[in-house]
């Protein structure tokens, strides 16, 4: 079993849902909304999809 594709996110992608727009509809699970962790990233609890944020989000804080 081959790792999962690290999905890269901008701050325009926020907030992150999975399945993202476009997946074929015979494969989905419920949307759910995911928050990202102080290193940016987060992984669907449904499918294991990890998602990346590129840079700063909008209104972050350090």
């Amino acid at each position: 079993m081959s790792a999962p594709e690290i999905i890269m996110l901008t701050a325009e992608d926020l907030p992150v849902f999975c399945p993202p727009a476009g997946k074929s509809l015979w494969d989905q699970h419920p949307r759910v909304f995911l928050p990202l962790d102080k290193h940016g990233e987060c992984r669907c609890p449904y499918c294991g999809a990890h998602y990346r944020l590129h840079g700063e989000s909008k209104g972050q804080h350090a």
